[in-house]
């Protein structure tokens, strides 16, 4: 084995663009998490409204929607709050 310490690798030579360094790593997540949780709000209120329209069991619905909604809504707020 080698004595030499271990040399970082660098970019490749043919990149013909930088990564900024300027970006934090923590907004891009942020901006992640909101648009996921922005598709989902849309996506559940788009299920809600076919459910309730076009379902003939309404009594389970209503029950089920309240329950999605709020184990949805404790999920997401536990991801988004950064509790590990």
């Amino acid at each position: 084995m080698s004595d030499t310490p271990l040399q970082p690798f660098g970019p490749p030579a043919g990149l013909p663009f930088t990564f900024p360094t300027t970006v934090n790593p923590q907004t891009v997540i942020t901006i992640f998490f909101w648009m996921v949780i922005v598709y989902w709000t849309i996506y559940t209120i788009v299920a809600i409204y076919h459910w309730l329209h076009y379902s003939h069991r309404s009594a389970i619905a209503v029950p089920a929607i309240g329950i999605h909604l709020a184990v949805s809504f404790l999920l997401a707020s536990y991801a988004v709050s950064g509790l590990v």
